[in-house]
């Protein structure tokens, strides 16, 4: 039977996002669930489309009307997934691919018990630091936070159905794709 629902795991910088919107763009299968943050815009991002960017207040209005399906704390913003993304994709007969924090697999796994788990690895500690910061163009000021924190993530990624190193791009997003049609299948 096909999955309807995918979700990606992995530490910030370990490359989940690029995974997803990459394999959304190829397969039109998927629909990439678009999760709303409290965290400022990157560089190259545009609203609506790697993330809904709004603002503390208007996060803490939609938590307390039941908007979410989960939300968590990440790092030092709020990151949630809405119910009517989920049901927009499946009442197109999509399956929904999701990149999410380690959090927000708990929660999914426990209302979506049939949902299949993919954890991207980084290759080394060092090497997440290294694109943390290639990525950003600086140190962020956050950075022992996030790195204290992916290492709590990947002592997680036992609990996952899969796991995928990503140390060279092109390699790693080949396994990826390949579980993906797989479940799809």
């Amino acid at each position: 039977m096909k999955t309807r629902m995918i979700i990606v795991a992995a530490p910030s910088g370990a490359g989940k996002s690029s995974f997803v919107e990459r394999i959304t763009r190829e397969d039109s299968r998927l629909v990439d669930i678009v999760t709303f943050t409290t965290r400022s815009i990157r560089q190259g991002e545009t609203p609506g489309l790697q993330y809904n960017f709004i603002d503390h207040a208007d996060f803490e209005q939609k938590i307390k009307e039941g908007f979410f399906v989960e939300w968590a704390k990440v790092h030092t913003n709020f990151y949630g997934t809405s119910y009517s993304s989920l049901e927009t994709a499946w009442n197109q007969g999509k399956t929904a691919i999701m990149d999410i924090d380690i959090q927000g697999v708990a929660t999914f796994k426990s209302k979506f018990p049939d949902a299949k788990t993919v954890f991207i690895h980084p290759p080394s500690i060092d090497e997440l630091r290294r694109r943390i910061e290639k990525r950003d163009g600086k140190v962020p000021a956050d950075i022992e936070v996030r790195m204290a924190n992916a290492e709590k993530e990947i002592r997680e990624a036992s609990k996952f159905d899969y796991q995928i190193v990503n140390d060279v791009f092109e390699k790693s997003y080949g396994e990826f794709k390949k579980i993906v049609e797989d479940l799809l299948a």
